[in-house]
Order: structure tokens, then C-alpha cells, then sequence
């Protein structure tokens, strides 16, 4: 069972996130006719259909009413009184025709520009009921479009963004934005991201990005960007996670304890032979020993101390790898308890970096080995390795022998407060947490629990990629 975020070849027209209605803004097409087949075909082939057909009626009229006239009212005329008469049935003719054709015309016309007019103000309205904030903008990130909840949320009004480069997207955003970009360009929407916007105080927030291709004929490429408001979302993810880490905590409090007491006994049995001996001199190689010893609880506590803080959250690239490698050996006071056995193969890392929040790539590897360690009994074994299933993306795959998960539960084990667990031994909130957080960073998961083998857990990352600059653009 793989959980990733939906991937498009492309947007339907008329759809944006979610599924929900986009508004076509200024009543734009968004798509060249010419690409596929023009709807108002039909109804043009019907409009010459008619015209042509009435004309020729109004035609055949007008010669019968003409020559029935001639045979009634002008028998005796002479040759040229005949003559003129022809002329001005042409002449009228053509006049009545010309008359109806342009009056024909002109209603077609004006019918057209109304249902034109009522499509505009429809399309507009649409745009400024949309719950999310609407930006279009061109390649140049200079403002098409900008509708009234855009106005609300960032604070900047219609008149002051448009024709002007949007000025929503904080400096140190500007590289994550071009790689957006870039990746639209290609063909591949970006839906639901996670990301920051500021306001026009300056004060910066977070919002749910998606950015869409908006192509208006076949040489210019325009973007369309949906934020939303994740302010009070982000506030409680955050404050599930906190209770996530004093589960962990809480969990590894038996283990700390034994992973100190070691040292901490050494330390002291080390101060007493140098009291023993403090007449003899002799202590430089107790004081070494000592001072091993001393430092080794420090870094212990200092690794206790920065994985229960809450840093604030800022993407960046990350070596996911060492990541994973700080928490499995923040995590070996638990893994010793157990007597389990941890073996590490991230060859295939080789530095790949993806950019990532550190704070919460910590807190995914961590639920995925405190879970790994539950589910072991004592002596088990845990596997983790590094795979790239595609140039452009890393996986990381933990495996243990433990009791596994039974297929009726695999259908419900990223749900919130589902757990299978015994009682007071967790909270059910760990696996939704890590589904989330991949999600956010363009990464799936995926489970695999064959009954009476233990359990992997596969995650993808999607890699980064450093931006040319004018300084390597010629490097290979």
C-alpha cells in the first residue's frame, strides 16, 4: 500500500486543487482552439447554413413578387422600359439583400458579445468567491491577475500588484519558486505544497501552494497560483508533534537511563581511585578516562535536548542520510535495551540531499524506528538501506522481523488515534504525522507486512537540485 501525493500529466480546464471550479481570469481561453476540436464549430457552420439559406429565400421572393408584377402591371412596355425594370429588380434585390444580411449579421453579433459579457462577469464572480488566493502571472512573475481574497489574505490591493512582479514571495523563497516554475514548465503541476508568503507588512506566514500551467496560445506560458491560509493547521501539526516526541521520550526514558549509567558509574569509580592515589601523582590517565567519560554524557544529553525543542521550520537541502544516521544514534539507548541489532547500508546516498525541513525530517525517521523497535521482540533485527528507484528521487527502506501488521489493519494505519498497540503504549498518531509530513515534501510512503515477516516501510523523497548559475553554467 503506497500513500503519494495525486501526479498529473496536466489540469482540466475549469479545475483547479482539489477538484474545485478555477475561474478563467479577465475571461481569457485557456487553451488554443486550434488544439483541440473548437466547440463554436458547429454553431458557426450553422450560423453561414442560415444565412446563405435565407438570403436565397429572400432572393426567390423578391423574383416572384417581381414577375408577378411584370406580368400584371407591365405587358405593353416597350424593350428598354423592360430593360430598366431588370436593372432596378437587381438593384433592389441586392439592396434588400445587403439590408438583411447586415441585419442578420448585427444580431449575431450583438448576441455573441452579450453571452461574451455574461461569461466574463460570470468567470469573475467565480474568481472573487474562491476561497483560495488567486495570482496569475507570467514567466517574468509580473501580475495578470489578482482577485479579492488574494487582496484580504496578503493585503496588497488589485491596482498596486498588477502589471508589477509579485510581492508575496519572501527573498529566501525565490530559489524554491524557480524550481516550481520549473517543474511546471515541464509539464508536472505542483499541488498542495506547503510553503511561505508574506504579507504587505512584510510578516511571513504559511500557505498551501498550488501552481498551475495557464497557456494562452502557443508562445506564451502563463502560471497560476492558488494559496490558502495554513496558519492554524500548521499551529496543531506542530503541537502534534510535540506530543509525539514526549511519547518517544517517555518511551526511551528506561533506555537513557541504562545508556548513562554505564559512564557515570566509570566516572565515579574513577574519582574514587584518584582520591586513593592523590599522594602518588598518578592520575593523568584516570583524568583522560574521566573527562571521556564527562563528554560522552554531554553529547548524550546535548542530542537529548535538540531533538525535544522545537526549532522553527525552514526548508532547505538537507543530506536526508546523515539525518537518519543522528537518529538512529540518538536513538541506540532504546535499540541497546532491546538487545536489537541495527544495520545501516546508505551507500547509495552518496551525499544526495533533498530540501527538506530538518526539524521534521528528524521527527519522520524517528516515528518510523520507534515503531520499528516496538514491533521487534528482544534480539530482533532492523534494516535499513538507501535506494534510488529514478534519477530524480531517493528511497529509504526500514525493515524488521517483528510481529508485523495484520492485512485487515494495513487499511487503516495512517488514521489519526489508530493504533495496534496495547494500551498506554502509543498514541496512534505517528504514521499519520510521517504521512503528512512526506506529503508536504513531495514524498510518499508505502507499507509491506507479509503475515509472520516483519514490516517495511518505504518512503520516497524527491532529490535536489542545485541551479545553474553563470558561474558552473558552462561546467559539465
Amino acid at each position: 500500500m503506497r500513500i503519494s501525493p495525486s501526479r498529473q500529466g496536466g489540469v482540466p480546464d475549469g479545475l483547479s486543487t482539489g477538484g474545485r471550479p478555477a475561474p478563467a481570469p479577465s475571461g481569457r481561453a485557456q487553451e488554443d482552439p486550434s488544439s483541440r476540436g473548437d466547440p463554436r464549430a458547429p454553431e458557426s457552420k450553422w450560423f453561414w447554413a442560415t444565412l446563405t439559406l435565407s438570403s436565397a429565400s429572400i432572393v426567390a421572393l423578391v423574383f416572384a413578387i417581381w414577375e408577378l408584377l411584370e406580368n400584371h402591371l407591365f405587358r405593353e412596355v416597350d424593350y428598354t422600359t423592360l430593360h430598366y425594370l431588370y436593372i432596378t429588380r437587381g438593384v433592389a434585390s441586392s439592396l434588400l439583400l445587403a439590408s438583411w444580411a447586415a441585419w442578420y449579421v448585427m444580431r449575431q453579433r450583438r448576441r455573441s458579445e452579450e453571452e461574451l459579457r455574461r461569461s466574463r462577469e460570470h468567470y469573475r464572480r467565480l474568481l472573487e468567491a474562491s476561497p483560495g488566493a488567486v495570482a496569475l502571472y507570467d514567466s517574468s512573475l509580473r501580475v495578470i491577475e489578482w482577485n479579492a481574497t488574494a487582496e484580504r489574505l496578503y493585503g496588497f490591493s488589485k491596482a498596486e500588484v498588477i502589471g508589477q512582479p509579485i510581492p508575496t514571495v519572501p527573498a529566501e523563497r525565490q530559489a524554491e519558486l524557480e524550481m516550481f516554475l520549473r517543474q511546471v514548465g515541464a509539464g508536472e503541476p505542483i499541488l498542495d505544497i506547503e510553503t511561505e508568503r508574506r504579507d504587505t507588512h512584510g510578516a511571513r506566514f504559511e500557505v498551501q501552494l498550488s501552481l498551475l500551467p495557464f497557456r494562452e496560445g502557443p508562445d506564451r506560458n502563463d502560471f497560476l497560483e492558488v494559496t490558502s491560509d495554513i496558519r492554524e493547521r500548521v499551529r496543531l501539526r506542530h503541537a502534534l508533534l510535540e506530543i509525539e516526541k514526549l511519547a518517544s521520550m517517555g518511551k526511551m526514558a528506561a533506555g537513557t537511563a541504562h545508556h548513562l549509567n554505564t559512564p557515570l558509574a566509570a566516572m565515579l569509580l574513577r574519582v574514587q581511585m584518584m582520591r586513593e592515589r592523590e599522594d602518588q601523582g598518578s592520575c593523568l590517565s584516570d583524568l583522560g578516562q574521566l573527562e571521556s567519560g564527562i563528554l560522552f554524557c554531554q553529547q548524550f544529553v546535548r542530542r537529548l535536548l535538540e531533538f525535544s525543542r522545537r526549532p522553527g521550520a525552514q526548508k532547505q537541502p538537507e543530506e536526508a542520510a546523515r539525518i537518519l544516521e543522528s537518529i538512529v544514534s540518538f536513538l541506540a539507548p532504546s535499540v541497546q535495551a532491546r538487545g536489537a541489532r541495527v544495520s545501516l547500508d546508505l551507500k547509495k546516498a552518496n551525499g544526495a540531499r533533498v530540501f527538506a525541513d530538518r526539524n521534521l525530517l528528524e521527527a519522520l525517521f524517528s516515528i518510523l524506528l520507534s515503531n520499528s523497535l516496538d514491533a521487534i521482540a528482544h534480539g530482533g533485527a532492523i534494516d535499513i538501506r538507501c535506494l534510488q528507484p529514478s534519477e530524480n528521487r531517493i528511497e529509504f527502506q526500514i525493515s524488521d522481523d517483528g510481529c508485523g501488521i495484520a492485512p485487515s489493519d494495513l487499511a487503516h494505519v495512517f488514521e489519526p488515534f489508530f493504533t495496534t498497540k496495547g494500551s498506554g503504549k502509543g498514541t496512534g498518531l505517528g504514521l499519520a504525522i510521517a504521512r503528512n509530513i512526506l506529503l508536504e515534501h513531495g514524498g510518499s510512503i508505502g507499507l509491506e507486512s507479509p503475515p509472520g515477516r516483519g514490516t517495511t516501510v518505504s518512503i520516497e523523497l524527491p532529490l535536489w537540485r542545485p541551479f545553474p548559475t553563470p558561474e558552473n553554467a558552462g561546467r559539465p
